[in-house]
């Protein structure tokens, strides 16, 4: 039988995303119970002593902002998550000496990634219509930044588990770097409340761009230029793939 790169493709993609649903009670449900915290605590206890941003109730403020989270916590752990336990396992070897590329085994964890965020964002908005009403302002500026974020956080996790030497390594970075990234990156404020210092440093957050075009999406507000915004994803996203690329080509990660 002849090798065929959409048949390799489609197996790593399918197998990776077959372990998302076989333990969703670890993968999706989670997203559920603390979206629905998020919501009771944040936006009805909290929310009604802020009272409104932008012209707009609180709780329908953060929740573009909520759902973009846990796009990014989901689609960071799916991919460092299972590219380490394929070294751990050492079945990624058997990817390494087959005919596949190492863009393609990129593309096939990238793919399970992106669904995984992509559920989780599915569901999310599933549980806040239960809160607030859900309104869809830009639909295709939603879809490219689900595209652009849920690549571009797969892919930084796909580095994560390159380079991870054990199980506790793959909550470092998501822990120290990604978590605090995310609380200051305007899920829960706008940028437009923070002193002029702090406004110039938060444009250095790439969260911030992706929290603020979703919000553009579903509300038509953003505390940033929504084409500036998704210009920096699409850079961080091609920048992200070279460098996975010559890191799977030159680590020795891979061969130990």
């Amino acid at each position: 039988m002849s090798y065929s790169p959409t048949v390799a493709l489609w197996t790593l993609a399918r197998r990776e995303c077959a372990k998302i649903l076989r333990v969703w009670p670890q993968t999706l449900l989670p997203t559920a119970i603390t979206t629905a915290l998020y919501f009771t605590i944040f936006g009805n206890l909290i929310g009604q002593r802020i009272g409104t941003i932008e012209n707009l109730n609180y709780s329908t403020f953060i929740a573009p902002g909520l759902i973009m989270l846990s796009v990014i916590t989901n689609s960071y752990a799916q991919v460092s998550g299972g590219f380490y336990f394929s070294r751990f396992a050492m079945f990624i070897e058997e990817m390494l000496v087959s005919p596949m590329s190492d863009s393609l085994i990129i593309l096939g964890y990238v793919l399970s990634g992106m669904m995984r965020g992509t559920v989780s964002a599915i569901l999310v908005a599933a549980v806040a219509t239960f809160f607030i009403p859900l309104t869809y302002a830009h639909i295709w500026v939603l879809i490219s930044v689900v595209i652009l974020t849920t690549a571009m956080l797969s892919m930084a996790g796909l580095l994560n588990g390159l380079y991870a030497n054990n199980f506790d390594d793959i909550s470092i970075i998501p822990t120290f770097v990604l978590t605090p990234l995310t609380y200051l990156g305007g899920i829960f404020y706008s940028t437009s409340m923070l002193p002029p210092f702090w406004q110039t440093v938060a444009h250095f957050n790439p969260i911030l761009y992706i929290v603020n075009v979703f919000r553009y999406g579903m509300l038509g507000i953003s505390d940033v230029p929504v084409v500036e915004a998704l210009s920096v994803l699409a850079s961080i996203n091609i920048l992200l793939f070279f460098t996975c690329y010559l890191c799977m080509k030159h680590t020795g990660q891979l061969r130990k």
